[in-house]
């Protein structure tokens, strides 16, 4: 593999990088191959034709799974590469696929910080990341390390990295099959960051650093150590990963459902921003609810007992059979009514008053003289009895509904 050939095109981000002060630029790790920003991985991504200048490269614009599944998981892709800080967005059965190719003779490079449970159940390894609670970019920044490749033209010759070089690391895996490609110094200690397990026909490349890879260190003189892990991979077809996109095709599982709050759970800082932003909302609910006004109480209005009390004297006369006396009521309710309603003299009952009532009331003068004759005969009695009073009641409600 050779030398970038058009790297003096990206010194500019170099100078950007040191006339920019730390608050104007983004010095957070992103990995993404569009972010031309420190940690973004914008110049590898574009110079990968020019490290692999003899093979073939594909850009993957769907999951992995997605794309073996169209292809076929027996295809023979060449080399997989994804440098991320995770590859969350493959999940088991987008591993599954993905390892069932490289053993059929593919080989995957994975440069991640960190690896799943079931990509370390898989290939049985496992990992210890001593600075795996640091996010910041200032604490990251006093991360300096020496990274080291064991092939044997660059065994003694270190690689020196200034900043965010976690101490990451493979603490255990199978001896019979994995071979140790690199190392990390820790505490002055060697410990593997890059081997190589073969998985039946084909072979797993890991490392532990993906930082090494991002725009910071292509312009830092630090180019050379991506061209040797590179130069690892067979000569084959490149399949290049940016984790765009989750997979449309994997079956859900319940590593799938749970991935956020197991990512938030692996790490005490976000741990507790979860457990101290549910109590913060549970005191905020209760604060807020005991300010809220108190529901209003419906106070009945005043029940009106006047029609209550006529019906209880009415039926007190009713007990008592006075039945003249309701009729002498109710011809003076009557009468009332009609100098109320119709403004009309009811002193003098004779057919002049019919007449005018009549026609004021839109009653007919015959049931109108009627309804008079009987309330002027009922009048002179001087007993009445229960029969006179319902006729009497009956015509004066027929008189009314006019």
């Amino acid at each position: 593999m050779i030398f970038f050939k058009n790297i003096k095109k990206y010194l500019v981000l170099l100078i950007l990088f040191s006339i920019l002060s730390c608050n104007k630029t983004n010095w957070y790790e992103n990995f993404k191959e569009k972010k031309k920003s420190p940690f973004g991985t914008y110049i590898v991504y574009n110079e990968a034709e020019e490290l692999f200048s003899e093979n073939k490269i594909h850009y993957l614009k769907e999951n992995i799974y997605d794309y073996l599944f169209h292809n076929g998981k027996d295809n023979d892709f060449g080399n997989y590469i994804c440098i991320k800080s995770s590859a969350y967005k493959i999940d088991a059965d987008g591993l599954d696929y993905l390892l069932g190719a490289v053993k059929q003779g593919s080989n995957a490079f994975f440069s991640l910080h960190h690896f799943s449970d079931h990509i370390q159940d898989s290939l049985k390894f496992t990992i210890n990341n001593l600075d795996k609670d640091i996010y910041a970019p200032e604490a990251l920044k006093q991360l300096s390390g020496k990274l080291f490749l064991e092939n044997e033209t660059f065994k003694d010759q270190p690689f020196f990295f200034d900043r965010n070089i976690r101490r990451n690391y493979f603490e255990t895996y199978n001896k019979n099959n994995t071979i140790v490609l690199g190392s990390l110094e820790v505490n002055g200690e060697k410990k593997p960051n890059f081997i190589k397990i073969y998985y039946g026909k084909g072979a797993v490349y890991l490392h532990t650093n993906p930082i090494v890879f991002t725009n910071y260190y292509m312009l830092n003189g630090n180019e050379n150590y991506v061209e040797n892990l590179f130069s690892y991979l067979p000569s084959k077809t490149i399949l290049w990963d940016p984790q765009i996109k989750s997979s449309k095709y994997a079956n859900t599982r319940n590593e799938k459902q749970d991935s956020v709050f197991k990512f938030f759970f692996k790490h005490p800082t976000l741990k507790w921003f979860l457990i101290v932003s549910f109590f913060g909302l549970l005191l905020f609910m209760v604060f807020n609810a005991r300010r809220k006004q108190r529901a209003i109480p419906i106070i009945k209005p005043l029940e009106n007992s006047t029609i209550e009390f006529a019906q209880t004297i009415a039926n007190l006369y009713l007990e008592e059979e006075d039945h003249k006396n309701l009729v002498d009521k109710k011809i003076s309710y009557f009468l009332e009514k009609i100098r109320e309603k119709y403004l009309i003299n009811t002193s003098n009952l004779n057919s002049e008053f019919i007449e005018k009532l009549a026609l004021k009331s839109n009653n007919e003068i015959s049931s109108t003289k009627y309804l008079i004759n009987t309330i002027i005969a009922l009048n002179s009695k001087s007993e009445c009895t229960e029969v006179d009073l319902i006729v009497l009641n009956k015509m004066i409600e027929n008189f009314f509904k006019k």
